[in-house]
């Protein structure tokens, strides 16, 4: 079973115990791996704030095309998972809970105070439009990390697609944002324009985020995690030495580049946040672990 197989698998029986209906893409066409309310796809409904943020991103989430449900109703959907284990710490006021239990923080640090989806950072002012991190939680202005982003993948890696490597613009039409970071600039150049040296991670989409977070913090001033979804066999195993070989890359340069699978963090919460929050534990533990 190919680690996308096992991930659709795993979300459609997590369905059917749920009682929820599935649909094709496009109704009675495509595989039924959509939901066909976004509700069913959500452990809870978007705030207003979250939808939109989601709404002025750049993925159309949440948009119809013709007869075409929106990607954000695929159970395989990243931005639902990442909404389904983000915007519930959010909500309640927990943000440097979900912090420290993605491993950004100390346990007792406060300095969280907001937790954002769809963020934009400019690179330069040469560039029209900016790159999207997926969450973002900003740090209190006396805290020396000003901001921690975080960008989620579910089964993208997994998918058959090569990746792309960076545009000429970021290679040509810039150079001051590259002098300290020279060896991901090395790789940036390596890998574009069609990326042969990575299959499952995109190191293309991580550079473009630290080029964006070090533009608006400087290089000392932030943490990027890639948080990611495991799956079995060999899939999983090159997935996770493509992470430590750009991790390598990023630490040359003093970039904070951190990894982390949905298991560890699903666990980590089930383990030490249980009492007050069982109901959302349950869920993502019964969906995702």
């Amino acid at each position: 079973m190919t680690g996308l197989n096992f991930i659709h698998a795993k979300q459609t029986s997590w369905a059917k115990r749920r009682g929820i209906k599935l649909v094709g893409s496009q109704g009675t066409k495509g595989a039924k791996n959509y939901t066909e309310k976004l509700e069913d796809n959500l452990f809870e409904k978007l705030t207003k704030e979250t939808k939109d943020a989601i709404d002025r991103g750049d993925g159309g989430e949440l948009k119809y095309k013709e007869d075409t449900l929106p990607k954000m109703f695929a159970l395989h959907s990243s931005s639902a998972l990442g909404i389904n284990i983000f915007q519930y710490w959010k909500s309640k006021k927990k943000i440097s809970d979900i912090a420290y239990a993605c491993g950004l923080c100390a346990k007792n640090n406060k300095n969280a105070i907001d937790l954002k989806f769809e963020v934009k950072f400019k690179i330069s002012n040469k560039f029209k439009h900016h790159p999207n991190i997926d969450v973002v939680i900003e740090n209190s202005n006396d805290s020396s990390i000003k901001a921690f982003g975080i960008e989620c993948k579910f089964s993208e890696p997994y998918s058959t697609r090569q990746h792309q490597g960076l545009r000429d613009k970021y290679l040509v039409d810039i150079s001051e944002q590259w002098i300290d970071i020279p060896s991901l600039h090395t790789l940036a150049k390596k890998i574009s324009p069609i990326d042969n040296d990575f299959k499952f991670l995109h190191p293309a989409q991580l550079i473009k985020h630290i080029l964006g977070l070090k533009e608006e913090y400087g290089k000392s001033a932030f943490r990027l995690l890639y948080l990611w979804y495991d799956v079995y066999g060999d899939e999983g195993s090159k997935h996770r030495c493509e992470i430590e070989k750009f991790k390598e890359i990023a630490k040359k340069d003093n970039v904070m580049f951190h990894s982390l699978s949905y298991q560890e963090l699903i666990t980590f919460l089930s383990d030490n946040f249980y009492n007050t929050n069982e109901k959302y534990i349950d869920y993502i533990t019964d969906r995702y672990l």
